[in-house]
């Protein structure tokens, strides 16, 4: 398997994206906007153990039924930190990599990181919209970093980083960003929502934000 090619920065700030560079979660404003009323509990079956957390968000996505003006509408609903460009551009002149690592899809990740003029490296799971379809989300299965539970192995990239002998920073919101966020130091922790409220439970250090743009100015003021 061949390594991924990532710049050559000493620092590198791996960040979740839906949650933490945006105030909402994708997956939340489709199941409010976007799907019809007798769309089945798919989160629920998760939760259970039935089915894989890819594979909820697959069977999500997959019923959406909307056109792809209104999905981008949604899309754009997420609210992309306003500060997020300006933050990004400092993080680099002070020799930061920034990679965002998600078990979402590339799809609407890109789209929304676009509209603002953002280009850095993403890791999430490839989709493409189709009419009569919805988001058709598919599994990483050539990447380095691929796990068949989420899609990408967020704690694969940041242990990638680290044996390199980087110095790695992680940003995250939720449940599945509790591993990797475990295994960086604690002064380059970065937790809200669910993700916070774990590091607190277990005693774990971290800086709370609450937009993406106050990471950027804890790393700086290092």
């Amino acid at each position: 398997m061949n390594s991924p090619q990532f710049s050559v920065s000493s620092k590198v700030l791996v960040s979740d994206f839906d949650g933490t560079m945006t105030q909402f979660d994708f997956y939340k404003l489709v199941i409010k906007s976007l799907l019809p009323p007798d769309t089945p509990d798919y989160w629920a079956e998760y939760r259970a153990g039935k089915i894989t957390h890819f594979e909820a968000l697959r069977r999500y996505f997959a019923s959406i039924q909307a056109s792809e003006d209104e999905v981008i509408a949604v899309v754009r609903e997420m609210k992309l930190d306003d500060g997020l460009p300006a933050a990004v551009q400092f993080l680099r002149k002070a020799g930061w990599d920034i990679v965002v690592t998600s078990a979402g899809c590339s799809w609407y990740i890109n789209r929304l990181l676009n509209d603002f003029g953002v280009s850095v490296e993403v890791l999430s799971n490839p989709g493409r919209f189709q009419n009569g379809e919805g988001l058709i989300m598919e599994m990483p299965r050539n990447s380095p970093f691929f796990s068949p539970e989420l899609g990408i192995n967020k704690t694969g990239v940041v242990e990638h980083f680290l044996t390199e002998g980087r110095t790695v920073a992680f940003a995250g919101d939720g449940f599945p960003d509790a591993e990797p966020a475990r295994i960086v130091p604690e002064d380059l922790r970065f937790a809200r929502g669910d993700l916070a409220n774990v590091l607190q439970r277990e005693g774990l250090h971290y800086h709370r934000f609450e937009a993406w743009s106050e990471i950027a100015k804890t790393l700086l003021n290092r």
